[in-house]
């Protein structure tokens, strides 16, 4: 279930990605200058969030995956073979 976790979390930060590299591109192709100037800029700060964004949410994944399994040795050892 975790490795579930981890793969949905992974794909969230490769979709902000391209939503990022999708709204630079737009206004790389946009036809007005000054609405380009702003859109490139909004385009470029927006790759950098979610990059960031990506950083941060793989990490926090990473932390609690392993919190869990931390958690799991810590159960009592059951013996079905008796």
């Amino acid at each position: 279930m975790v490795g579930m976790m981890q793969i949905m979390i992974w794909l969230l930060c490769v979709y902000l990605v391209f939503k990022g590299v999708e709204i630079f591109q737009i206004a790389w192709m946009s036809a007005r200058e000054t609405q380009r100037r702003a859109g490139i800029m909004l385009g470029v700060i927006m790759i950098i969030v979610a990059v960031v964004a990506s950083v941060v949410f793989i990490a926090l994944e990473e932390v609690m995956a392993y919190q869990l399994g931390e958690s799991q040795r810590s159960l009592p050892n059951f013996n079905f073979n008796r």
